[in-house]
């Protein structure tokens, strides 16, 4: 697939979010059943970004897994099937299609404004450790936005009587802990590739120390619920937004405002 295409395929797929988006809302005003549509619409775009990604990986014959364009391609592929399965597993994560849509559309936005140029990839990237870090970290990703998106409609309808939150609030905590668990097994994925490629463990570089914090923030969180029984449920939806914010910000801010994200991977 040559770039020209490529690009085009994401133009697609970024205006097929746009289209759920809007026969989302317009289904839920209506007070239909929007999931079928949803699912059936994003499972076209996921082919679309399935074709992206194959096709940029079969012609610069290495992993996207070094620019913001290839990190933002990736994870739009990744955060949109992640998205799909838990939604199918969890029918209460389906309440919240349309924030999940949105956040998937800027993404999209913003990968089209990015430069497509591939970058070679280092010596050290050559490692089935990378493999296993990367995939959980998208694992991890992938089930922080379902739970963050489902956290943040809970707060806009609380107070609501004829909004039943209950399955919807159990599957925030249920989808956070898996989504802890993936985070868990990325750092220690992490930490072997890194003592294979530089012969350390742990630097406490720029986003080694913000993807830990993120992780001390989830467990303090998912501990507070287990412990603080009369702790309002909005404070912990509050923080699972947070959270996701900062989950954000670690993923996708860090690695590009430093030089050099992970010592020794430039």
């Amino acid at each position: 697939m040559s770039m020209a295409v490529e690009r085009t395929t994401l133009v697609a797929a970024v205006a097929g979010m746009a289209v759920v988006l809007v026969l989302d809302v317009l289904l839920r005003r209506q007070g239909r059943q929007a999931w079928p549509a949803v699912s059936g619409a994003l499972s076209i775009i996921l082919i679309l970004l399935t074709a992206a990604v194959a096709g940029r990986w079969l012609r610069e014959s290495q992993g996207p897994f070094l620019t913001l364009y290839d990190v933002l391609l990736s994870n739009l592929f990744s955060l949109t099937l992640v998205y799909l399965v838990a939604a199918w597993l969890v029918p209460a994560l389906r309440n919240s299609s349309a924030i999940v849509v949105g956040f998937l559309g800027v993404l999209g936005i913003w990968s089209l404004t990015e430069s497509a140029v591939a970058v070679p990839l280092p010596a050290t990237f050559d490692n089935p450790w990378l493999w296993l870090h990367v995939t959980a970290g998208k694992l991890f990703l992938g089930l922080c936005l379902p739970a963050a998106a489902t956290a943040l409609l809970l707060l806009v309808h609380s107070g609501r009587t004829l909004f039943d939150g209950g399955e919807m609030d159990a599957a925030v905590w249920l989808t956070l802990s898996l989504a802890f668990v993936c985070h868990s097994f990325m750092l220690i994925a992490g930490a072997i590739w890194a003592h294979s490629a530089w012969g350390r463990y742990w630097a406490w570089d720029s986003l080694e120390t913000w993807t830990f914090i993120t992780w001390l923030c989830i467990a303090l969180l998912l501990h507070a619920r287990v412990t603080f029984r009369r702790m309002p449920v909005s404070y912990g939806w509050s923080a699972v937004v947070a959270i996701f914010g900062l989950a954000i910000l670690t993923f996708l801010g860090v690695p590009f405002l430093s030089v050099a994200p992970h010592k020794g991977v430039m």
